[in-house]
């Protein structure tokens, strides 16, 4: 996968594929205020969630849902982000994500790219990064915790305490080698 176009704005269904209550697309990018204006009439007050009416460009109601708005760079991407809670039918997604890429510079995310967005911006370090791909296969208790750990920092801790070791066990072989005489 090649990095991610900066100049443009990706959406993906963030939850999982097939007929559900509910279904969850996210939007990351700089054009997300434009988005959230377009389809949705409004941009709303940062991570609090707008029950809205989304349109598309002749005005016909897609789908009455729930809208986030999170602003960069506080953001999982540091991007700007925008969350749309909908009904998870099939028709009702795939109008959706028509109308969406239709706008100027918005298009489908390749697989992973939020994430890699976020590694990108330095919200997720390597660790965190395969810690969260860990949580998401999870299938057991002992397999969410411990990729729980991990994104949440616990290797990257550890690792950032193996390396003071090191520079401190290097600094005193230095010290040896420099002053062995006395």
């Amino acid at each position: 996968m090649t990095g991610p176009d900066l100049h443009s704005t990706s959406v993906a269904l963030s939850s999982g594929p097939g007929r559900a209550g509910v279904a969850v697309v996210r939007l990351s990018g700089p054009h997300v205020r434009f988005v959230l204006e377009t389809i949705a009439g409004i941009v709303p007050e940062p991570r609090h969630a707008t029950l809205r009416r989304l349109r598309d460009d002749l005005g016909e109601v897609i789908d009455t849902a729930l809208v986030l708005y999170f602003p960069g760079p506080a953001s999982f991407t540091g991007e700007d982000v925008a969350e749309f809670q909908i009904h998870g039918a099939r028709a009702v997604l795939a109008r959706l994500l028509v109308v969406l890429c239709a706008l100027p510079g918005v298009r489908l995310a390749q697989p992973g790219e939020f994430t890699r967005r976020a590694f990108e911006a330095g919200r997720l370090d390597l660790s965190a990064v395969e810690g969260l791909a860990d949580l998401i296969d999870s299938e057991t208790e002992w397999q969410r915790r411990q990729a729980l750990r991990q994104m949440e920092g616990a290797l990257g801790d550890a690792a950032a305490r193996w390396r003071q070791s090191l520079i401190e066990a290097m600094a005193l072989l230095a010290a040896e080698i420099d002053f062995s005489d006395e």
